[in-house]
């Protein structure tokens, strides 16, 4: 029951719906970890009449947050979703099973879901429900919003995006260690940015050390969207009282396998996840 994207129904003014919904879901980006940063998008005769995105936690999931907004209109409008729905239960029902209850006429998702529970059975179920499914509009621009829940799913591992700030002849610090700054102040809003939408960052014990940094968003009115911070400290020399391990929010480190137990036990009785 496949629909073909050339139709100009669905790849002229769906393209505009999709990159809608790409870009609702990357709001969540940062945030919804372990789940992905999904965006949903109804649309009934033209009009939007529910949008969602994947919440704090990873609930409510996008779907079901565009239908509770859409309620009766939803009934007829086509779904237009970053990744395909859900057909597993967890927490909560799938969204399949929402989508079908709420009598949506059509879904196009723009990625096959890479999570085994869900490949190809999300767009099975609806197609077997009698709604028309099309998979592959936008395709590129949501793996990239998508790209570290799909290398965790598909290779056991995180998206890791390097940062650095250094001048043109290569240098990172001035000659004796002293901070100083290289950036200007937009390329230090932007790395705050990088902040937000990344579930971690990390840092090693040297520079942890050195610069004490806090390693939180700081944008105004973005304060609450800092990373979880982790410090690789393999003997466990860096205090848990101070930066980077102090401050709000979730705090990791790494530590070797036969650091002090004591110095452990510090740390988590400090609230400091230690791995």
């Amino acid at each position: 029951m496949a629909i073909d994207m050339r139709r100009p129904d669905w790849a002229g003014p769906g393209r505009r719906w999709m990159e809608a919904a790409i870009a609702l879901g990357a709001r969540g980006l940062g945030a919804v970890w372990p789940n992905p940063a999904v965006g949903c998008v109804l649309v009934r005769e033209g009009v939007v009449v529910g949008r969602g995105w994947t919440g704090p936690g990873g609930r409510p999931h996008a779907e079901t947050e565009a239908l509770r907004r859409a309620g009766a209109a939803a009934a007829g409008a086509t779904a237009w979703v970053s990744l395909e729905p859900c057909d597993h239960r967890g927490r909560t029902p799938p969204c399949t099973e929402a989508l079908i209850a709420a009598g949506v006429s059509r879904c196009a998702f723009a990625l096959c879901d890479p999570d085994p529970r869900v490949s190809g059975r999300g767009g099975s179920r609806l197609a077997a429900a009698g709604i028309a499914v099309s998979e592959g509009l936008c395709a590129k621009r949501a793996k990239e919003v998508h790209r570290g829940y799909i290398l965790h799913r598909t290779e056991g591992r995180p998206m890791v995006t390097w940062k650095v700030a250094s001048t043109l002849d290569g240098r990172i610090a001035a000659r004796r260690g002293a901070a100083e700054w290289i950036t200007c102040a937009e390329a230090r809003a932007w790395g705050h940015m990088l902040r937000a939408r990344h579930d971690a960052i990390l840092v090693g014990a040297r520079t942890a050390a050195a610069d004490r940094p806090m390693l939180t968003c700081r944008l105004p009115g973005m304060e609450e969207r800092s990373p979880v911070r982790v410090a690789v400290d393999s003997r466990l020399r860096l205090p848990p009282g101070e930066p980077p391990l102090a401050g709000g929010g979730d705090a990791w480190v790494i530590c070797r396998a036969d650091a002090r137990r004591a110095r452990i036990a510090e740390r988590e009785q400090a609230g400091i996840t230690v791995i």
